[in-house]
């Protein structure tokens, strides 16, 4: 994550210019900026998981429009979880690589910087950008599979959520900086723990919201884009036998139906979600506090790569806490 340019400064920084701090620094979407400060920055990694919530709504609508043409379950999830990369421009991807290339070398702290700065990714990085990728298409997968395209975009979201919400708890007062410049210099320690708090509790309960609120509506519609298209019928394949049968009524037609649904069912426990969403902190937790140990503090790259464990992390936990 690099930091963004600073346009000239017209007086100490208000919450409109953190919100757009925020949006430009986080996502592709066009953000005119306005003062960056440090007040900007702490403002903009406190709202950093709305952004994320829409990254992740994005991600959703692509998974659901995939399902709705016919596709399987898998590159329904490739396509879904390349929406979210894509919007964020692959920054936090390439964080990732960087922190697993910096914290792999077992170099001392000014030396595993350096390496960080270089555009060229190691070993380190290629296997451990591999790894989390395949964790969240395959974490992914398995929601669809058991419950469909409507719980499979309430977890992205939630996932994506849980990223962002990592970047405001390692930002929080009392986290140094690793370097006097860059991303980091400017936002660590700038989020005091009473926001990170209430940024949380207002997450989770937005997100069990989601899920009772998916509830109510019922399962959503299969079929559309076929009845559509005049009734032409598309299926798609659920690759395990004992999930279909458990979680499939039989159709008359004998045809899978194109978006297999629960409303509040066995997968989606509105319990589940928001301690699936908490294991992914803890996890981003951990692996902060050992870049802060090895490093001396965060980076803009420490950041990126904090967004994505927690959002794989969460998807991963998803296939245990919400089954």
């Amino acid at each position: 994550m690099s930091q963004p340019s600073t346009p000239p400064e017209n007086g100490p920084s208000g919450f409109i210019d953190g919100v757009r701090l925020a949006i430009g620094t986080l996502s592709v979407f066009p953000v005119r900026p306005g003062v960056v400060d440090r007040r900007a920055g702490g403002i903009a990694m406190a709202v950093a998981p709305l952004v994320g919530a829409v990254i992740g709504a994005c991600g959703g609508m692509v998974l659901v429009i995939s399902l709705w043409l016919g596709m399987t379950p898998l590159p329904a999830s490739v396509l879904a979880v390349a929406t979210v990369a894509l919007l964020t421009r692959g920054l936090h991807l390439d964080g990732l690589a960087d922190l697993a290339d910096g914290l792999g070398s077992a170099k001392p702290a000014e030396r595993a910087l350096e390496i960080m700065k270089r555009s060229d990714i190691g070993p380190f990085g290629v296997v451990t950008l591999v790894l989390v990728l395949l964790i969240q298409v395959a974490a992914l997968q398995e929601a669809i599979a058991y419950a469909g395209a409507g719980t499979g975009a309430i977890i992205l979201v939630a996932a994506c959520t849980a990223g962002r919400l990592a970047l405001t708890w390692a930002c929080r007062e009392g986290i140094p900086p690793a370097r006097p410049d860059g991303l980091g210099a400017m936002v660590a320690g700038t989020v005091r723990r009473s926001v990170a708090v209430v940024m949380t509790a207002l997450m989770l309960v937005g997100t069990t919201a989601l899920v009772y609120l998916h509830g109510a509506l019922g399962p959503w519609p299969s079929g559309s884009l076929s009845e559509l298209l005049g009734g032409v019928e598309r299926s798609f394949v659920v690759y395990s036998d004992s999930v279909i049968s458990s979680y499939l009524p039989e159709l008359e037609t004998g045809i899978t139906d194109v978006v297999p649904t629960t409303a509040l069912g066995p997968f989606l426990d509105p319990r589940g979600l928001p301690l699936a969403m908490l294991v992914g902190l803890l996890a981003a937790w951990a692996v902060r506090r050992r870049a802060v140990r090895r490093l001396g503090g965060v980076t803009g790259d420490v950041l990126g790569a904090l967004v994505e464990i927690a959002t794989a992390t969460t998807l991963l936990a998803c296939t245990i806490l919400t089954n």
